[in-house]
């Protein structure tokens, strides 16, 4: 009786205090990839990982070179976004100290997105890799969605919580 008390309010423990965290990532982000070409690798993705239509989202890039993924000093890049085969945006070549470039960025168009980056100039090497990614952005009333479940999965806990709490607890009689 004491072991599955224990385990319970383990549980408990763990489940709330998932609570108090803000950010945690144990899976790749959605809206996040990455490609490798031409000895370096282009890592992109959004935070947050569903844009939302209007508001603005950050674009996180990081440049690495070779297969043991060593950052880059410096950078130059542009990306080009496309949405139904038609270019929506540029984002002019701006040079980067680093490997990582975030920056605010609002979309404007619900659906899918393809976004072609091109890397200028590396390693004194002249012309442009180009990557290819896909991006998707989220209509305003995408947040219902994910507030529907996570209030089914609330529900969920409750209604499991009520069926055992008072077997746990009840005393066996003798």
């Amino acid at each position: 009786m004491a072991k599955k008390r224990s385990v319970f309010l383990i549980l408990i423990l763990i489940f709330s205090s998932v609570a108090f965290y803000d950010e945690a990532y144990a899976h790749s982000m959605f809206n996040s990839a990455e490609q490798f070409e031409a000895g370096y690798r282009v890592q992109v993705a959004t935070l947050p990982e569903f844009p939302q239509v209007g508001e603005p989202s950050q674009f996180l890039v990081k440049v690495t070179e070779g297969f043991e993924y060593n950052e880059v000093d410096r950078f130059t890049m542009g990306i080009r976004i496309f949405f139904n085969d038609q270019q929506v945006d540029t984002i002019p070549p701006k040079s980067i100290e680093g490997s990582h470039w975030d920056f605010d960025y609002v979309w404007r168009q619900q659906g899918n997105h393809i976004v072609k980056i091109d890397l200028y100039d590396m390693s004194g090497k002249e012309g442009i890799i180009t990557y290819t990614f896909n991006m998707g952005t989220q209509s305003p009333f995408g947040i219902i969605f994910f507030s529907a479940i996570i209030v089914g999965a609330l529900v969920f806990t409750g209604v499991i919580i009520y069926i055992y709490l008072p077997k746990i607890f009840k005393k066996p009689k003798l």
